[in-house]
């Protein structure tokens, strides 16, 4: 249960994210109410994944090595940005990271 809320805090980050671009500065109505209610909920699933004994460094990690490649996939996919290769390397350091967390706290 703890990596649903988890896969659901990050889906719904990475869904209020992707409005924020969208909502032009809080200039676009729909995209805005996204934004806020999507953070909301973000925090909302994070912190039922920490309630129910998720570790918070993993969690966190893990919510921002997914947010940031997913972002970045969609900001590539959708949104008309690019990655350099350079970028591509730092969104897969982020990630090692991540394991490097999950891997040393197992005993």
């Amino acid at each position: 249960m703890t990596l649903l809320f988890l896969a659901l805090a990050i889906a719904t980050e990475v869904t209020a994210t992707v409005s924020l671009k969208l909502s032009e500065g809080f200039t676009k109505l729909v995209p805005s109410i996204v934004v806020v209610v999507g953070y909301g909920a973000a925090f909302y699933f994070l912190s039922q994944a920490l309630k129910r004994g998720m570790a918070i460094g993993v969690a966190y990690g893990i919510w921002s090595a997914v947010g940031v490649a997913a972002i970045a996939t969609i900001g590539v996919l959708f949104l008309g940005e690019r990655l350099t290769f350079v970028q591509v390397g730092g969104i897969g350091l982020v990630i090692l990271g991540v394991l490097a967390l999950e891997l040393g706290g197992a005993r």
